[in-house]
């Protein structure tokens, strides 16, 4: 939506003090309406009057919007959905500045005039960011160059949020990463439930296979999650998954969307990028390996404390994590509305990459811990 001169006047001069209820993704109307209230809180809170205002694909929790103001810059607009978690919200932009403090690549936040990082006094809670033009994310897998390069930000983002004051790094029981008693009795749920309906489509039948597939090899899982050594658990970034991590080129843009700190496996930070299931599938599994080790030996020179321990045992949490989960065989019965093609797609490569990582877990790991020596 394009801004001149008469309709600014009218943004500018809406109530800033009004909060609207819990906006859920906007239709077309609803969409208008949203923009021009965003108008009227980037005059009002950050005194950047917009050119052109323009939606982009919603992230979980928040409807985007690309903006460019009267000077041509570009920025972007997270408009949150509920006021009911804004200090979690806030949190997580501070967490994202402190690892920008620390020489990591992530966007950054604008502040207020106030000096806020979120803004809550207009009609929409929002919060407005730099633009990294030129980019793509890793979303749809690693290759080439990219291994090594998400290897060492993600190590110097590691070795960053290490000094953080919410937790200090401590050793724990690698065996806790999952929770397979209560994996198993999820997919004996959901393996009931698929087995209540009248009838199944063809992805519907399919979930209720692969789940009892899953079902039937967790007795497996347990056995490698029980010869894991200690590993660190430390604050994380949250979210360390492919469309949060944005290239320009083959080098690492921004790393973006934190979470509020909270202490996690690091091996499972590691293993939920690296083991994304399309890298997995789109390449043989030497080929893959050989990409995995790059990004290893690149996070270990950004993050020398990082211990092999962790390092190796990421592809035993990273399998081990994919078969437990039950998304996204359960989203039909959760979820219906929002099962579609590339959902659909999607489960069927991550069950296929999961049960091809167990299969050869033990060669990969001697693999990847001579590389690493």
């Amino acid at each position: 939506m394009r801004f001149d001169e008469e309709t600014m006047s009218t943004a500018s001069q809406q109530p800033a003090s009004k909060p609207l209820a819990a906006p859920s993704p906007p239709g077309r109307t609803a969409e208008k309406e949203q923009i021009t209230a965003i108008a009227s809180t980037l005059v009002l809170a950050y005194g950047l009057h917009p050119a052109d205002i323009t939606r982009i694909p919603e992230g979980t929790a928040t409807d985007n919007y690309s903006v460019v103001d009267q000077a041509g810059r570009r920025h972007f607009v997270k408009v949150y959905r509920t006021r009911d978690h804004l200090d979690l919200e806030r949190a997580s932009i501070e967490l994202s500045e402190y690892c920008a403090e620390g020489g990591v690549a992530t966007a950054r936040a604008t502040r207020t005039r106030e000096c806020e990082l979120v803004e809550t006094h207009g009609r929409l809670p929002m919060s407005l960011w730099s633009y990294a033009p030129h980019t793509s994310s890793a979303e749809g897998g690693l290759t080439g160059a990219r291994w090594a390069a998400v290897g060492a930000e993600m190590g110097r983002l590691h070795a960053r949020l290490a000094t953080h004051s919410a937790a200090v790094p401590a050793l724990e029981a690698g065996v806790a990463v999952c929770d397979v008693a209560a994996s198993r009795d999820r997919f004996e749920r959901l393996i009931h439930a698929y087995r209540q309906k009248p009838r199944l489509g063809e992805f519907e039948a399919w979930a209720l296979q692969a789940a009892g597939e899953r079902q039937a090899i967790l007795e497996d899982v347990e056995r490698a999650l029980a010869s894991l050594p200690l590993l660190t658990v430390q604050i994380l970034h949250g979210d360390m998954a492919g469309p949060n991590v944005l290239f320009k080129n083959d080098e690492v843009a921004a790393i973006v969307d934190f979470r509020p700190p909270a202490p996690g496996y690091l091996a499972w930070e590691i293993a939920r990028l690296g083991c994304d299931p399309q890298s997995v599938l789109d390449n043989s599994a030497e080929s893959w390996l050989t990409g995995y080790s790059d990004l290893t030996l690149a996070y270990r020179d950004a993050n020398p404390q990082a211990s092999v321990d962790d390092l190796v045992s990421s592809l035993r949490v990273g399998c081990s994590a994919m078969i437990c989960s039950a998304f996204p065989l359960s989203v039909p019965v959760e979820r219906p509305h929002l099962v579609d093609a590339a959902m659909e797609a999607y489960g069927r490569v991550r069950h296929e990459a999961a049960l091809m990582l167990l299969d050869r877990l033990p060669v990969m790991e001697e693999a990847l811990r001579d590389a690493l020596r």
